[in-house]
């Protein structure tokens, strides 16, 4: 070994002891008489000391050392004179007796300390020297102790973690396939799986009634902070059960993560809320619990008063901002082009400012008299010393536009603290949704989601109704999980296919194995899965999931480290029997 002790491990109590340690070099401190050098390695830092009185050769070393050479320490540990109590081993430091290059380094382009002077794409090109500053460490380390307290749990509750293919054929799901040409038969291709969906479900059929594995998936869809081109799940699957069993099941994984992982504490039931309140309180499927500010519709008491953007809207609705009468013009002027973005879409703002003495003011006030205006304050809760801010048009965009409103002022007033978590189960979804220019239904989840059983029915009448039997696990704003009980029935999952717009011939082609197995008696089933990376970055207190993946792509999806994706030569492409043309406008 090169080393007794880690970098981290030494304390007050080991002075006196003979060490070696090994490491890189993370500072060097020539003071003349006296060197002083941190030496790091995943565990932590130890200072070590070249003192006066060392050998020459030793002093000759340390004066060569730069930034991340590594190196071998031999010496004894001593109490320091003045300590560093921001460190572990702040109290003590290694006087060397001993000194040796293991390996010389260049001077890398950006120092490896906590906060960094390297850029994004620069870190990411140098992912390796990336991966040594403590950010990235502490994230892999927490990734890894959530991955050992999932499988504790799931192993508890009776679960196989059993692998599926990572070349299948293609199948709708939601985003595009990555394709991989088969050489052993032309003009065929795999593909990457965007979950191990199918095969779950045949690993029920099969009678293994309890699965799990946190698998790599793969989805070519445009990128942002909470999306890779591969990811890892959570999947897991349970046969003869209900929802009910499913969300008690998975809210226990969530409630032990929370304990064995960041010591957080949650023990009543998790709220249950459905899709349509959802949207209606929060204009998200996924929303925010960490404060209140719920949306408040006004349709009714705004229209019928000659305002003609309130007249002619499907729907007009507010929020009340806590404290925000104070606001001036030129912030709610700022506000009012916020929400016109492309990606929030309101055409405009209409703000009512309640006074602290009880006076109402408002861009609408001379449509509106002070009490109509206060009978919309009570109506929303506003308070004297909030601001309303009320949207109108259609009804989806505007929900859609008042949540993301209401998320950026819960942001602002600094209402969404990381340190607070809201875990809570959305459920009854809409089953399909319409879309107006293909004009046919979408599976809202996927084609294997299973309908409530009071409304199956409407299958036959109005299948927009159907709500499925499906879930989503939602903690502060974010989707970390979901999933659905599962059509097993062959016949039902023949008339879904055919409501998605699939014919008998098509649903054979892509789904004919799991719509036969069904036929060889399959279990009532359901599962879900978890975002692996999402539930690291939510216990890690950060936006993206890029720094909880070792070697992440950046937001074009390509991987600037190793320079991938690349062009292959011709020989490769000849051996596959393909020949690429790429149009001129690419």
């Amino acid at each position: 070994m090169y080393r007794t002790h880690t970098c981290g491990q030494l304390r007050l109590s080991d002075a006196g002891q003979t060490v070696t340690l090994a490491g890189w070099v993370q500072k060097i401190r020539n003071l003349g008489a006296m060197t002083f050098i941190d030496l790091r390695d995943r565990y932590g830092i130890t200072q070590i000391v070249v003192e006066e009185h060392s050998t020459d050769d030793i002093k000759a070393i340390a004066r060569e050392l730069g930034r991340e050479y590594v190196i071998q320490v031999t010496g004894n540990v001593v109490e320091r004179s003045s300590k560093n109590p921001k460190m572990p081993t702040g109290d003590i430091e290694v006087a060397a007796s001993a000194l040796k290059v293991l390996n010389a380094a260049e001077t890398p382009p950006f120092t490896i300390e906590d906060n960094s002077d390297g850029g994004d794409e620069l870190r990411m090109k140098y992912r390796y020297l990336d991966l040594r500053r403590g950010p990235l460490q502490r994230a892999m380390m927490l990734r890894h102790e959530m991955a050992q307290r999932i499988r504790e749990y799931l192993d508890k509750q009776g679960f196989l973690e059993i692998e599926t293919p990572y070349m299948i054929g293609s199948t709708p799901e939601g985003a595009r396939d990555f394709v991989v040409p088969s050489r052993m038969n032309p003009g065929e291709f795999y593909a990457l799986p965007q979950s191990p969906q199918t095969f779950k479900q045949l690993l029920m059929v099969a009678g293994y009634d309890r699965y799990f594995q946190i698998v790599r998936c793969f989805r070519d869809e445009d990128l942002r902070a909470d999306r890779q081109p591969e990811f890892t799940q959570i999947d897991c699957e349970m046969s003869f059960v209900e929802r009910d069993d499913i969300l008690t099941t998975f809210e226990g994984l969530a409630k032990h993560l929370f304990k064995t992982t960041i010591g957080v504490e949650i023990e009543d039931q998790l709220r249950r809320m459905p899709w349509a309140e959802a949207m209606a309180k929060y204009g998200s499927d996924k929303p925010d619990l960490r404060f209140g500010m719920e949306i408040c519709e006004l349709t009714a008491e705004a229209q019928g008063k000659g305002f003609v953007v309130f007249d002619s809207a499907e729907y007009v609705g507010a929020i009340a901002a806590t404290g925000c009468a104070s606001y001036t013009r030129k912030q709610i002027d700022e506000l009012t082009e916020w929400v016109k973005r492309p990606q929030i879409g309101a055409k405009g703002l209409v703000w009512v400012r309640f006074e602290e003495d009880g006076n109402v003011k408002s861009s609408i006030d001379k449509f509106f008299n002070p009490e109509e205006l206060k009978a919309w304050g009570e109506k929303c809760g506003a308070k004297p010393g909030d601001m309303m801010f009320i949207m109108a048009g259609g009804r989806k965009q505007s929900l859609n536009a008042l949540g993301e409103l209401r998320l950026e002022m819960g942001e602002r007033l600094g209402l969404r603290d990381r340190s607070k978590f809201a875990p809570l189960w959305v459920v009854d979804f809409p089953l399909l949704e319409w879309d107006d220019e293909s004009g046919r239904f979408f599976a809202m989840h996927h084609p294997f989601t299973s309908p409530m059983k009071e409304d199956e029915a409407l299958l036959e009448t109005d299948p927009g109704k159907v709500r499925a039997n499906a879930y989503d696990f939602v903690v502060n704003g974010v989707e970390v999980g979901g999933g659905s009980i599962r059509i097993f029935d062959s016949k039902l999952q023949a008339k879904m296919f055919d409501l998605l717009g699939f014919t008998p011939e098509e649903a054979q082609k892509q789904f004919g194995f799991l719509m036969n197995a069904f036929k060889f008696g399959a279990p009532p089933h359901g599962g879900i899965a978890f975002g692996f990376d999402r539930w690291c970055s939510l216990f890690g207190g950060a936006d993206s999931i890029r720094d909880y993946i070792a070697f992440p792509k950046n937001n074009s999806g390509r991987d600037m480290m190793i320079d991938a994706p690349s062009v292959i030569s011709e020989a490769q492409l000849k051996e596959l029997n393909l020949k690429i043309e790429i149009e001129k406008d690419k």
